[in-house]
């Protein structure tokens, strides 16, 4: 391992027989000419392909040139990615609270205000230097100074927080259930998703919904949109990306290099290392906004055979789906077909053939137009 390799064990929590939950946190350092980088994965227990990714880049990390300081925390949820129920892992939900594990993070609007109180006419360093020790500030007190205390999932979050917002780019590793690779890319940084080589890209707008990339980009987004009013048009360079990358429940080393690949195809285009060996695929890259990604609920129940194809376009009136009930058989239609009213593209669909009236069966674009 190079001397500039480092392996941290964090501890973010503790179990009722008093042992420790700790991650690991590999840190790679760059010679201070680029952004720097943060990447996560598996904060869901069955999103596991992230960790294989993070093993190749860390491989591939260690031959390059690095100009900016990258980290990265495998096993990033050490409850979910235990969480089992016979052969399979759940850990999606914290199951004391209910609450989503990637719906816990923090974010403070009300230090915008503090920073154009004191910097608005400070140069762009000096202002990201002070919101971003604000921010790590406002953490730590929720942390440590928090008379009512935190929840276990919340303090994971938190102490992963911490980590994040001490970098420029932020890449949060996850899987759908069964699922086609795509990305989550705030609107502003819709050009940086072609350096991916992701099909499918997902534009989501300044909101904050608790997830680890709404929590480190919506506080630049909207501290450079208070600029704007005030007639600045400031570039923090900051970016915050979810980027799925298949199917739950699996791992695929090869495959896990070819993302790899994939991520630091967009490092090198955003100056983290110092190479041109990774150059985007020439793909056909297709995008919606999140408003018209759309949650396709199963209309009955039944057993599913899933038609439609991962990231081909499918014309209003073709199968999507065909259902199967055996009760109906002798008295009734057996089989039933599904059909979308719309143009979609079918990206991920439910991990069982058998569903209740209501299961989200298929996420699909809609209104989609190629990047």
């Amino acid at each position: 391992m190079t001397e500039l390799f480092t392996k941290q064990v964090l501890t973010v929590g503790e179990m009722a027989s008093g042992v420790s939950l700790t991650i690991p946190v590999y840190r790679l350092k760059g010679n201070g000419q680029g952004p720097s980088v943060y990447i996560q994965a598996n904060i869901h227990g069955a999103e596991v392909q992230g960790n294989a990714v993070i093993y190749q880049l860390l491989e591939l990390l260690q031959k390059q040139s690095l100009l900016g300081d990258i980290t990265l925390v495998p096993y990033a949820n050490p409850v979910g990615c235990n969480h089992k129920n016979g052969e399979y892992t759940l850990g999606r939900f914290d199951p004391i609270t209910g609450v989503n594990w990637n719906r816990m993070f923090h974010h403070n609007e009300q230090l915008i205000e503090h920073v154009m109180q004191e910097h608005s006419n400070s140069d762009v360093d000096t202002i990201k230097q002070y919101f971003q020790q604000l921010m790590l500030d406002d953490i730590e007190q929720k942390l440590d100074h928090n008379n009512y205390g935190l929840s276990t999932g919340r303090r994971i979050a938190y102490r992963l927080q911490q980590l994040a917002h001490q970098h420029d780019i932020v890449l949060d590793l996850h899987t759908g259930p069964i699922s086609s690779k795509h990305i989550y890319c705030p609107e502003y940084a819709r050009n940086s998703a072609s350096f991916f080589n992701i099909p499918h890209t997902i534009l989501i707008p300044n909101d904050f919904a608790g997830a680890m990339d709404e929590a480190t980009f919506c506080p630049w987004w909207t501290l450079a949109e208070k600029f704007a009013e005030n007639g600045r048009e400031l570039d923090f360079g900051k970016e915050s990306f979810t980027v799925e990358l298949g199917s739950q429940e699996l791992i695929d080393l090869d495959e896990a290099l070819y993302d790899a690949k994939s991520i630091l195809s967009y490092l090198q285009y955003k100056q983290v290392i110092a190479s041109d060996e990774f150059v985007p695929q020439n793909i056909t890259r297709y995008a919606c906004y999140l408003k018209d990604y759309k949650i396709f609920y199963s209309p009955m129940g039944g057993m599913v055979d899933y038609l439609a194809q991962f990231g081909e376009e499918l014309k209003a009136g073709s199968p999507l789906a065909r259902i199967l009930r055996m009760d109906n058989y002798g008295d009734g239609d057996a089989l039933h077909y599904i059909q979308l009213e719309e143009d979609a593209i079918p990206i991920l669909h439910f991990a069982s053939a058998s569903v209740n009236l209501g299961t989200e069966l298929y996420k699909v674009f809609t209104n989609y137009f190629e990047l």
